[in-house]
């Protein structure tokens, strides 16, 4: 299939881009609230087991996992020796690993970050520290 793929890919400048370009093939948005840094990852047809979510050196978040290609050769339901032949058209959804990295501010909760995801659609919230906010106070002056 890697050969086929190939060709199909350099039909279309574009797609073939986009599959072999992990910023292309694997998009983020990464929001920003006064509470967290939210990811959200657009991963069609993985599971959270096809998916690996880190935290290295504290502040770098990194997000990887490998989309499985089709078989190439069906079998045939009557025989299963005898292998289908099969000519592929099209291909355009992701296949391979991909790897994303993101460098994370100074202020955030590293050992917080949860993740989860539904509708094969990651979400990664990173909290942020609570900041603590400056007082006044006015100070007496004693007599001596």
């Amino acid at each position: 299939m890697s050969n086929m793929c190939s060709l199909l890919r350099s039909s279309d400048p574009i797609v073939g881009m986009m599959n072999m370009c992990p910023v292309l093939s694997t998009p983020i948005d990464w929001k920003e609230t006064p509470q967290a840094h939210c990811f959200f990852v657009d991963l069609p047809g993985l599971s959270k087991e096809d998916v690996k979510v880190e935290v290295d050196n504290g502040r770098v978040v990194k997000i990887s996992g490998k989309w499985k290609a089709e078989e190439e050769e069906l079998v045939d339901e009557n025989d299963e020796t005898k292998k289908l032949d099969v000519k592929w058209h099209r291909v355009e959804r992701n296949r391979g690993d991909f790897c994303r990295k993101f460098s994370l501010p100074q202020n955030i909760e590293a050992h917080q970050l949860k993740a989860s995801m539904e509708n094969g659609v990651l979400i990664v919230t990173v909290p942020k520290q609570q900041v603590k906010k400056p007082f006044s106070k006015l100070i007496e002056i004693e007599d001596k």
